[in-house]
């Protein structure tokens, strides 16, 4: 009989162990199981670099969602942000969208002004002022080989 109370005491440790090392995988992999409660709004650059799918997306220094998927639109040759936003979080149609850097060679984020004055931006819509993130190497270039100019 004691075999059979280890054996049960084992397979109740596993058990409990998977469902373990599943919860963590869904939790860390930022995967939605049971409802989503965010919803997606566009944003359309002109340059996207350094951006990746995953990053963070913040208003006023606050994580409010993550980059979806990063396209290209052939038509205007504009780089298609999407940006799941959580629920709860109005953003308004004059809001503007900005591709910043965490430090001087961290990784980039999105982060938006919330704006006010206009309607809200209803999921799917298109944030229409956007701002593409500051090359650092370009402006030392520029500064390195006389191209800035002083007014």
């Amino acid at each position: 009989m004691k075999k059979y109370g280890m054996e049960t005491t084992v397979g109740i440790f596993l058990v409990v162990g998977l469902f373990c090392i599943a919860y963590m995988t869904l939790k860390l992999g930022h995967v939605t199981f049971l409802g989503d409660n965010s919803y997606s709004l566009f944003g359309r650059f002109t340059s996207v670099t350094g951006l990746r799918v995953g990053s963070l997306v913040y208003i006023s220094g606050i994580e409010v969602g993550r980059v979806e998927s990063l396209t290209m639109d052939q038509k205007n040759q504009n780089a298609v942000v999407e940006m799941r936003i959580k629920k709860g979080i109005n953003i308004y149609d004059d809001a503007i969208a900005s591709i910043k850097t965490e430090g001087l060679i961290g990784d980039m984020y999105l982060s938006i002004e919330p704006g006010g004055g206009g309607a809200l931006l209803k999921p799917g819509e298109t944030i229409a002022e956007t701002q593409p993130a500051v090359n650092i190497a370009d402006l030392i270039a520029k500064y390195a080989f006389g191209d800035v100019k002083k007014d």
